[in-house]
């Protein structure tokens, strides 16, 4: 019995470290996105990208062992590291004004329904033989397919405007809007070059926290990343088919189409949160968010507490927990912490401190992949659960302590909101804290 689940141990061990490694590739890819972004356009960014975790799909699918495994994980990690950081980016630089949001907004909606086509694509080969293989390799193809679509779409307009490529530019903008509208954009785009000529290099990271109202703006979007992650999402996401056998569901066609309905879900919430967040606003929607979290995490620590009774009852109770985690989480967590790091920080420091505030989730991330199957195969999954209800209790009085809410506020107006948070009211103006 010992021996049987030292192997347990052993085998969530090898399983948590092939999975970390995609995460660890990321903040690795992240972090040199930026620089890549600057150096060489939005576009071969992209392009880069795509080289990278295509190449980690085919070394994935090839792996003889689990080290070469590993290899092709942090390739494909590597790879969406650089993605995470350009998509954005590029979906605004090349959106007109008056869709941007909704357009850089789908990004997260991709991202999820992805997660939803991947259950769907893995439900189908477990009838294939060389189940894994085929799952891994064919994650390649849409990098394959998006090379060659990006050879056809032009670079950031804005980005050829900082590389004194003013006719290329011009060019791209043609494409974009009307001849009255390019003359506004052309325009927009010059006098903020203009206004603001500073290079990044001339920024220095250390001079982001001489400013108490940052400190203040970067504790409260950071604080969201990590604790979207220690809340458990990706845990939900990267493991609910495990999850799912944990409950006593030991099918694999079972614990993947259970799990196909729980990223379906994850999608469809997103959707949701786009709507309610411009409506419902940022804090609240996070508050509501994490009080269903709270109550569903305990649902499963519950059923998992009572999994060895004989009544399989409970096993539906976990999957209830786990839809339910999802419905509260997607629509709030899921897109807050994003939403408010893109508008809580001033203007000079706002990539700075989101690309810190996003290597904060990828490293918080990277803890509770590499953490959670240990910690439910040593100490049991109903404790892992009811700790993560803790942990999720803390975030609830984070947010409700350190998060303000910005809806509606214009950039200005945020700057004067953490301005009267760090040095008092200032009795000339309206304090936007009471609003």
């Amino acid at each position: 019995m010992i021996f049987r689940r030292s192997e347990t141990v052993i085998f969530y061990s090898w399983q948590e470290t092939i999975v970390s490694m995609a995460v660890a590739g990321a903040i690795v890819g992240a972090a040199a996105g930026g620089w890549i972004n600057d150096a060489y356009g939005r576009k071969k960014a992209t392009i880069i990208a795509d080289v990278i975790f295509a190449l980690g799909a085919i070394v994935m699918a090839a792996a003889p062992d689990p080290y070469i495994l590993i290899v092709g994980r942090l390739l494909v990690g590597f790879g969406v590291g650089i993605a995470s950081v350009t998509a954005p980016v590029y979906i605004a630089e090349l959106s007109p004004s008056e869709i941007r949001g909704s357009l850089v907004s789908t990004n997260v909606l991709m991202i999820t329904g992805g997660q939803f086509l991947s259950y769907l694509i893995n439900l189908a080969f477990t009838q294939v033989p060389g189940t894994w293989r085929w799952m891994l390799g064919v994650s390649g193809l849409p990098a394959v397919v998006q090379f060659f679509l990006m050879l056809l779409l032009p670079e950031s307009p804005r980005w050829l405007f900082i590389k004194n490529r003013e006719d290329e530019a011009i060019a791209v903008l043609t494409r974009i809007y009307d001849f009255d509208r390019l003359e506004d954009e052309v325009s927009s785009i010059t006098t903020q070059l203009e206004q603001d000529p500073q290079k990044r290099d001339d920024i220095r990271y250390l001079d982001v926290f001489k400013s108490k109202e940052i400190r203040l703006a970067f504790l409260a979007g950071g604080g969201l990343q990590a604790f979207q992650q220690f809340t458990g999402i990706n845990t939900v996401m990267y493991y609910s088919p495990t999850i799912v056998q944990m409950a006593g569901f030991h099918s694999n066609e079972l614990a993947l189409l259970l799990s196909l309905i729980i990223a379906g879900m994850n999608a469809t919430g997103t959707i949701l949160g786009i709507y309610l967040i411009d409506h419902a606003g940022r804090k609240k929607l996070a508050l509501y968010s994490l009080g269903g979290v709270i109550a569903s995490l305990i649902i499963l620590s519950f059923s998992f507490f009572n999994q060895s009774s004989a009544n399989g009852l409970y096993g539906w109770f976990a999957v209830l927990g786990l839809a339910l985690y999802i419905s509260f989480f997607s629509p709030g967590m899921g897109t807050v912490p994003w939403t408010v790091n893109s508008e809580i920080y001033p203007q000079k420091y706002r990539g700075m401190c989101g690309g810190m505030s996003a290597t904060v989730n990828w490293v918080s991330n990277l803890i509770v992949a590499q953490s959670f199957l240990s910690l439910a195969g040593a100490a049991g999954a109903g404790f892992t659960f009811l700790l993560l209800a803790v942990i999720a209790v803390l975030a609830f009085l984070f947010v409700v302590l350190y998060v303000p809410e910005t809806k509606g506020l214009t950039f200005d107006e945020v700057e004067l909101l953490w301005k009267e948070r760090a040095w008092g009211k200032n009795p000339e103006t309206l304090s936007l804290l009471q609003s």
